[in-house]
This record gives C-alpha cells, sequence and structure tokens, in this order.
C-alpha cells in the first residue's frame, strides 16, 4: 500500500471508531434529559434513579467520544495538508462555531450537570442537562453541515487554487446538509434506543423491578418515532442522490447503464422493477443514471480517471444500513405491542441480542456516504489522490496507522468494561438531592 492508500485506511479506522459513540451521545443525553423531566414533574423515586443511572453511561460514552474526536483533527495536518488548504477557509466557519459555540455549550452545562446535583435548585439543574443536550445537537449540525458540503459544494469560489467561502448562509443550509442533518440525528435516536433496550432487557431478565418496563416503554416510543423519521429524510436524501451524487446513488444499486423504470433489488437476484426510479425520482418509470455511463461523462468533463467507488462496499453497506435498520425499527414496534401490559423474556431476550443491528446500521451508512462519494474529497472540486500530504511517506502513515488503532483498541476495552459493569451493578436508591439555598448563589 501507498501512503495515500494508508492514510485513507487510517482516517476511515478513527472515524468508524469515533462514530460509534457520536450517535450514542446524543440519543442518550435526550433519554437522560427525558427522565430527570419526568422525575422534575411527578417526583417519583424510579425517575431519579434511572436518571443517574443512564446518566453514568451517557457520560462515560460522551467521556470517550471526545477523547476519539480529537484525533480527527490532527489528521488533516498529518496525512490531507493538501485537502485542509483547500477547503480550511470554508470548513473554518462551521468547525469554530461547533467548537466555540456548540461544544462549549454542551461541556460547560453538562459539567454544572454533573456536579449540581446538590447544589444547583431542580429547574435549574434540569435546564443545564437540556442545554447541553442542545449544544450535542449544535455540534452535529456544524459538522454534518461541513461534511455536506464536501458532497454539495455551495457558497465558495475557488481562488489561487484554495476554495474561499463566499456566502456561510448558503453552505450551512445547503441542501444537503437540511436532508442529512435529520437523517442522522434520526438515526442516532435508534442507535440511543437499541442501546436502552438492551440495558432494560438484561435488567427484566435478572428479575429487576418494574422501572425497567417503564424505561423500555419510553425507548421503544422513541426508537419507533426516530424510526419513522429515519424513513422519511432517507427518501429525501434518496432523491437528492439522484441530483448531486449519481454515482453513489448507481454504485449503491449496482447499475451500469443509463435505465428508465430502473429495478431495485434488495439481495441479488431479486428485483422490484421500477423500484430504484419511484426512490430517486418519486416517478417509477424515470431514467436513472448508470455507473458506465456516468464515468463517461465524468470523464468528458473532469479528465481521464477512475471515478467509480468500492461497488461491492457501497452496494452492501446500504443492504446492511437497509436490512438492519428497518430490523431494529421493526423491533420496536413490535415491542409497542407485546409490552402493553408486561414485557415477555423473549421479547427482553430478543432486544439484547438486537443490540449490535442499530449501530451496525448507521456505521453502514456512514460507509455508504463517504466511500460512495469516492474519488472525490470534494464533490466536483478536489480528488482523493490529489488530498494527501505530500510529504508524509507510506511508513510514517503506517506506523501512526499502527499506534492509533492499538491506542483505540485499548479504549475500546476500556469502554466495554466500564459500561457492562455498570449496566450490570445496582442502582442505589439515593434520596432527592436538596439544593443548599446559602451556597447555590456561589456556584
Amino acid at each position: 500500500m501507498d501512503a495515500l492508500d494508508l492514510a485513507r485506511w487510517q482516517f476511515g479506522v478513527t472515524t468508524v471508531y469515533h462514530f460509534l459513540f457520536v450517535p450514542l451521545t446524543i440519543g442518550l443525553g435526550v433519554f437522560v434529559a427525558g427522565l430527570q423531566t419526568a422525575w422534575h414533574r411527578t417526583g417519583k423515586q424510579d425517575y431519579l434513579t434511572l436518571t443517574k443511572f443512564f446518566g453514568k453511561l451517557f457520560l462515560i460514552n460522551f467521556a470517550m467520544g471526545v477523547v476519539t474526536g480529537l484525533v480527527q483533527e490532527f489528521q488533516f495536518g498529518m496525512n490531507w495538508s493538501e485537502y485542509s488548504t483547500f477547503v480550511g477557509d470554508v470548513f473554518g466557519a462551521p468547525l469554530a462555531m461547533e467548537a466555540l459555540l456548540a461544544f462549549f455549550l454542551e461541556s460547560t452545562f453538562l459539567g454544572l450537570w454533573i456536579f449540581g446535583w446538590d447544589r444547583l435548585p431542580k429547574r435549574i439543574h434540569l435546564a443545564c442537562l437540556w442545554a447541553a443536550v442542545i449544544g450535542s445537537n449544535l455540534s452535529a449540525y456544524f459538522i454534518l453541515a461541513a461534511n455536506a458540503w464536501m458532497k454539495h459544494p455551495v457558497g465558495y469560489e475557488v481562488v489561487g487554487g484554495r476554495a474561499r467561502m463566499t456566502d456561510l448562509w448558503a453552505v450551512l443550509t445547503n441542501a444537503t446538509a437540511l436532508a442529512q442533518v435529520p437523517h442522522v440525528v434520526a438515526g442516532a435516536f435508534v442507535v440511543a434506543g437499541g442501546f436502552v433496550l438492551a440495558v432494560c432487557g438484561y435488567r427484566l431478565l435478572r428479575g429487576d423491578g418494574p422501572m425497567w418496563r417503564a424505561a423500555l416503554r419510553g425507548a421503544l416510543v422513541m426508537t419507533a418515532l426516530a424510526g419513522v423519521a429515519v424513513a422519511l429524510t432517507g427518501d429525501t436524501s434518496g432523491r437528492l442522490l439522484a441530483e448531486q451524487q449519481p454515482m453513489k446513488l448507481a454504485a449503491a444499486e449496482g447499475l451500469r447503464h443509463d435505465t428508465a423504470g430502473a429495478a431495485f433489488s434488495p439481495v441479488p437476484g431479486i428485483e422490484v422493477p421500477g423500484l430504484l426510479s419511484l426512490l430517486a425520482h418519486h416517478d417509477p418509470g424515470a431514467t436513472v443514471q448508470g455507473i458506465d455511463d456516468i464515468q463517461s461523462r465524468y470523464t468528458a468533463a473532469f479528465g481521464p480517471a477512475d471515478y467509480v467507488p468500492n461497488l461491492p462496499v457501497v452496494y452492501w453497506s446500504f443492504r446492511v444500513m437497509v436490512v438492519f435498520g428497518l430490523a431494529a425499527i421493526g423491533l420496536s414496534l413490535l415491542g409497542l405491542w407485546v409490552t402493553r401490559r408486561k414485557v415477555p423474556r423473549w421479547y427482553a431476550r430478543g432486544v439484547l441480542l438486537a443490540l449490535p443491528l442499530p449501530f451496525l446500521a448507521i456505521i453502514s451508512g456512514w460507509l455508504l456516504s463517504e466511500i460512495g462519494r469516492q474519488p472525490w474529497t470534494v464533490q466536483g472540486e478536489l480528488l482523493t489522490a490529489a488530498s494527501v500530504s505530500p510529504g508524509v511517506t507510506a511508513t510514517e502513515v503506517a506506523i501512526s496507522l499502527a499506534v492509533f488503532t492499538l491506542l483505540y483498541g485499548l479504549l475500546a476495552i476500556a469502554e466495554g468494561v466500564l459500561l457492562v459493569r455498570h449496566v450490570r451493578s445496582r442502582p442505589e436508591k439515593t434520596p432527592d438531592p436538596q439544593p443548599m439555598p446559602e451556597l447555590s448563589l456561589m456556584y
């Protein structure tokens, strides 16, 4: 492998690992805030116990997400200096807004929530958690808006070989971002819902109390609603692919030539006539562009090169995303019916075994999104081969790849041990925290 291949492997390994924590943080934060809101409104001790129990899981995951996320920006300078030079003037604004506004809001109020249990009035303490949750979602928006610009660059001009931003509002309201953000965030709620369902299923299998059924029912509602949002926003994203990234859409189906009334194959050998055209254009007879024809058009427009992404990865990641995502959502819809009075043991065991499904679905979706854009880092403007740092050797990248892989492996073990240990521990019944009036203003 040369430096380019190794750099792509390194960024892929670290990004996919980091992305395991991002959706869980987004969705689990909202779930914990909902539990604390229920406690605040009802005063029931069970809601407080659940808030603290899932709050610790949220904090473990948040801390690991921060640690693994720091590596991403360093890699821009290490292995992708040409890319950084080209996009820096555009990326600078949304990433600065993410760091200075969203992450500052998230981390500051999360700190107040952690240390303010017996120091802040209940309403203020609850508001701190909701502010941190809002910060998490704002952070996701700014990062996904920057990522969407790579797929559909707008609001810029190229000056001296660099992209210079001309319209920040156009970048932040990019059509791709407006479709991608709700789709990814909804997927994050499905991931968090699946995680909570698995935890509750484990506790119910151990014979723990009825509060775990209440938590499970709440997670079922969250997952089912998020699943509907995933389907609706996925439809919008599919139509945008046909307009902005036709090669990715064609690769996801393995469609070789422009085809009117293009079929969709859920699995190889089985085709649903006209379904791909319906998904892409809301017209079962519409023409969908094919791989070979797009290759010819791109060659004429951008010069000789191989503009076809890794077809097996794109093809199968799309199917894993759809099948596993539907399975997780279907399991939640089934659960709303079968858990009306009690939770059957077979269902508790099922949600525990199904824990990997939403994670595999959202990771596969990310692979589809990023690998399907290849060989571009910025669609129509900058090829991946022209983005790598020219002074970095294959040996140097191989060493850093080995170090990061080893480090992330150790972090994975630490994360797993902490989560499993906490999930298996018995929640402590704590009295309602009471703020200290004479000290509350000082804090």
